[in-house]
């Protein structure tokens, strides 16, 4: 499999598949493809799979994308202006990441539901119990919303965020919630009751522009009736 990343604010990802080689997606995530592709829809790994990663924010039914001929390409792009990430994870590698990150992978790749184990963090952490989860081996790419940020913790190393700004994060890294201190923090800072608090060790993938925050702004521009 080979592939190309093109454009800047709008990207996309071209994948070129060899006869017998596929990726798959979500439902509605393709955007065009060549004739030599062939498109099926299934619950990927059953019922109870399929509504695991309806909760998680994906959709019920994920598309495979087969390429049939001798050559062919499938072209994916995100839902909102940002970047693709392309991340190759080696056998059981795995990543933790938040509802609609995901954008496609290699067959090899499993996505499944994450729970979080922590109520706080669970309840205000402005993605809610489950998160995604992807597993290796094979190569992922990922739809950031915005710029992305990568850093590394080392043990013991905290930094607090607000949640909707987290992307993704490697297992090790421990995610919790922690309420903002001072009544006048709380009421005129603007940055919500919560911060979420990422503790190394390990890699955390931060997004400069969260949907949630782009369509909060937008929706103030929009009139009313009456």
């Amino acid at each position: 499999m080979q592939y190309k990343l093109e454009g800047d604010v709008f990207p996309s990802v071209e994948i070129q598949l060899a006869r017998g080689e596929s990726v798959f997606t979500e439902s509605g995530g393709m955007a065009w493809m060549s004739q030599d592709i062939e498109m099926s829809t299934s619950t990927r790994g059953g019922l109870m799979a399929g509504l695991g990663r309806a909760l998680a924010g994906e959709s019920l039914f994920m598309v495979t994308y087969a390429c049939k001929g001798q050559a062919g390409t499938v072209t994916f792009t995100p839902e909102a202006p940002g970047r693709i990430l392309d991340l190759d994870l080696a056998p059981n590698q795995s990543l933790i990441c938040q509802k609609d990150t995901f954008l496609c992978a290699e067959q090899s790749v499993k996505m499944e539901m994450h729970f979080n184990q922590r109520l706080g963090a669970g309840i205000f952490g402005g993605e809610g119990f489950i998160l995604q989860k992807v597993t290796g081996p094979g190569r992922v790419f990922m739809a950031v919303p915005g710029e992305v940020h990568e850093r590394t913790l080392a043990g013991g190393e905290k930094l607090l965020i607000d949640p909707g700004h987290i992307a993704m994060f490697e297992p090790s890294v421990g995610y919790d919630i922690k309420m903002v201190k001072g009544l006048k923090n709380v009421i005129f800072a603007g940055e919500g009751l919560f911060l979420a608090t990422l503790t190394g060790p390990g890699k955390i993938w931060l997004e400069t522009m969260p949907i949630a925050n782009l369509a909060a702004k937008i929706r103030k521009y929009i009139p009313s009736k009456g």
